[in-house]
């Protein structure tokens, strides 16, 4: 029997920076076994994408037609996604009250410095997002290797944990 693709969701507070890097990355990852579909949500979500999340996923050659910034509630609907997963990727959204997730999917926290707050010159920004960049991609390496059917919950929880704990 085929199983679905898990499905995948980031989130973060602006759901601008970090939790769509997470969103297009994985989904490139795994575009041709289709073992996972990826989504991003915030807690108080930005109007539009940061431009810098869009230009570092374009150098990398990563697609993101379709990413937009978009709250959290929409995946706490009857009618979302089934979750299996879902990965705070900045502190403050690991600290506030989620919405309930139908499913009871594992959770975890892999925070990433927040790219968009960096300051300076545009080159030391653009280094910000590459690096944010470069951890979520390791962690969705590591994440990706997982042998998900040969972990029961408490060693998959403790992968989890590992993986978010991961730089580049």
């Amino acid at each position: 029997m085929e199983h679905r693709p898990y499905n995948v969701l980031f989130l973060c507070t602006g759901n601008s920076a970090r939790s769509i890097l997470a969103e297009a990355l994985l989904n490139h990852l795994t575009a041709r076994d289709s073992r996972f579909r990826a989504y991003s949500a915030g807690s108080h979500p930005k109007s539009d994408v940061h431009p810098l999340t869009l230009e570092t996923l374009n150098r990398h050659q990563i697609p993101f037609g379709g990413l937009r910034s978009k709250s959290w509630d929409e995946f706490a609907r009857p009618n979302a996604p089934r979750l299996d997963f879902v990965f705070t990727v900045c502190d403050r959204a690991a600290q506030e009250v989620c919405p309930l997730w139908p499913g009871q999917p594992m959770t975890a926290h892999w925070g990433v410095e927040d790219p968009a707050a960096a300051a300076g010159t545009m080159d030391a920004q653009r280094r910000a997002f590459d690096n944010a960049f470069r951890t979520l991609h390791a962690r969705l390496q590591l994440f990706t290797s997982l042998r998900l059917d040969a972990l029961d919950a408490l060693s998959l929880k403790r992968e989890l944990d590992s993986i978010g704990k991961t730089d580049h």
